[in-house]
């Protein structure tokens, strides 16, 4: 719930700042590029920090070296992040975020499933992680189509 929170938040905050005459953030776009950022930043800090051994514990049993793909998809995290802040490549960072969205849910899945705890909290139902997952989807296409 915290990633949809600094998704809002921050876009909020940055859309503000274009009504109030920063013409940069006068637009839609820039601001959901931000506010992505900043959600994906976040996220991909759990891949090396407390929540580590939760992220590493969703990942299915049939996928090899748990540890390792927690790093990968961490770094891809942060590149798709960074990608957002490029106009030349935010389309594209935006495709491959959400791709990396799809590719992910099953993770969410197995811990609600399995009654996981991620950072102390209960992992999220498989519904509600479901429409979590689609606004986050939803932003991202909001990138790639503008």
């Amino acid at each position: 719930m915290v990633p949809a929170m600094v998704l809002v938040v921050v876009f909020t905050a940055l859309r503000s700042a274009g009504f109030l005459g920063l013409a940069a953030l006068d637009n839609f776009e820039m601001p959901l590029r931000g506010a992505l950022f900043a959600m994906f930043f976040l996220t991909a800090s759990a891949h090396w920090g407390r929540g580590r051994a939760d992220l590493i514990r969703m990942v299915p049993p049939m996928f090899p070296s748990p540890a390792r793909l927690v790093d990968i998809t961490g770094v891809l995290e942060i590149l798709g992040a960074a990608g957002l802040l490029i106009p030349a490549t935010a389309r594209t960072a935006a495709i491959c975020l959400a791709l990396l969205l799809v590719a992910l849910f099953p993770a969410n899945m197995r811990a609600a499933r399995e009654h996981y705890t991620i950072m102390g909290r209960p992992a999220m139902s498989i519904p509600a992680r479901g429409a979590l997952q689609l606004l986050f989807i939803g932003a991202l296409v909001g990138v790639a189509v503008t």
